[in-house]
């Protein structure tokens, strides 16, 4: 139960990564201002999460019981909560896909827009209503720069979080009315087990339906390219959850939070040109330097001495 004067933080996904960060970093706060409900599908995947949270385990932090793809489980879930009432809510719970996109079957693609898209939209329904009575509470939105900027062979990854951007850029008009804040979080590269154990899994797949020269260009191409670029920007599960505690501590929360700032001047470069032309023709170049571009980035690496992967920008 959390203490007079203790703000209810619910958070989606904290088996791993970053749910599982940002649930340990706001129940370790010095000042226990947040009792967090830390909430998964499967309670069996507990353990990592309660032995992070050490002491804060059973004080600031417990654990919930939540599938965001089913209405039951939502209801369940908030109902569980004293008065149903919730603070800040935190949408992190998410799924990606990777490949060619001839040989993703469509109910594949629906899983993404239903855990991605439609996850986020069943959280927002059940908590909204009482946050407007109250006319206070802040949502936030665990989102990616591929829901500003397309990312080649992440189609359908892309298009779920760009419909997320949009569905939240509209919601949070009408939520300003009742003084609730809606933010979003846009890290670019994370280094996670899911990140990891997908790039594996997708380098040994067969991709059934697509052409050889696609499938050159995603395996000898794309996965070489992605994998430097994770390993030279990309940041921690640490990093992600101390901007979102910032975000929800900050006196005036910004709407967009990219957590990078080395993804600036590449989002930047989207809008730099209407035709939408630059952009893209400067991703394809990028992934045509192959091998030119793995030695940029081993070069890149050393040269920064791994400081690029904490530079990011401040909420405030």
């Amino acid at each position: 139960m959390a203490s007079p004067g203790q703000k209810v933080v619910l958070i989606t996904g904290c088996s791993s990564g970053i749910g599982l960060r940002i649930a340990v970093v706001l129940a370790k706060d010095e000042q226990k201002r947040y009792y967090v409900i830390a909430t998964m599908r499967d309670l069996k995947r507990k353990d990592k999460l309660v032995e992070a949270a050490g002491d804060a385990y059973g004080k600031t932090l417990s654990l919930a019981v939540l599938d965001v793809c089913s209405d039951e489980s939502v209801k369940q879930c908030i109902n569980g909560i004293k008065d149903r009432h919730v603070d800040i809510l935190i949408n992190n719970a998410g799924i990606g896909l990777v490949g060619p996109l001839e040989s993703i079957p469509i109910e594949e693609m629906k899983k993404v827009f239903e855990t991605n898209f439609f996850g986020v939209i069943r959280m927002i329904k059940e908590v909204m209503p009482d946050m407007k009575k109250r006319k206070g509470g802040h949502i936030v939105v665990v989102s990616s720069v591929m829901g500003l900027h397309g990312v080649v062979f992440n189609d359908v990854y892309s298009a779920s979080k760009f419909a997320m951007e949009g569905f939240c850029e509209s919601l949070a008009v009408q939520l300003m009315k009742f003084d609730v804040t809606l933010s979003m979080i846009e890290p670019g590269p994370v280094h996670t087990e899911f990140e990891a154990k997908m790039i594996q899994d997708v380098k040994a797949k067969e991709y059934p339906g697509t052409d050889p020269d696609t499938i050159n260009y995603f395996k000898n191409v794309y996965l070489p390219s992605s994998v430097d670029i994770f390993e030279t920007l990309g940041q921690t599960p640490d990093d992600i959850a101390r901007c979102t505690k910032k975000v929800i501590e900050a006196n005036k929360p910004r709407f967009r939070n990219m957590t990078n700032s080395l993804y600036t001047p590449i989002v930047a470069l989207k809008y730099a040109d209407e035709t939408g032309g630059l952009s893209i023709r400067a991703f394809h170049n990028i992934l045509k330097m192959g091998p030119l571009m793995h030695v940029s980035m081993v070069a890149l690496k050393y040269l920064t001495c791994g400081c690029l992967k904490s530079s990011s920008i401040s909420p405030n």
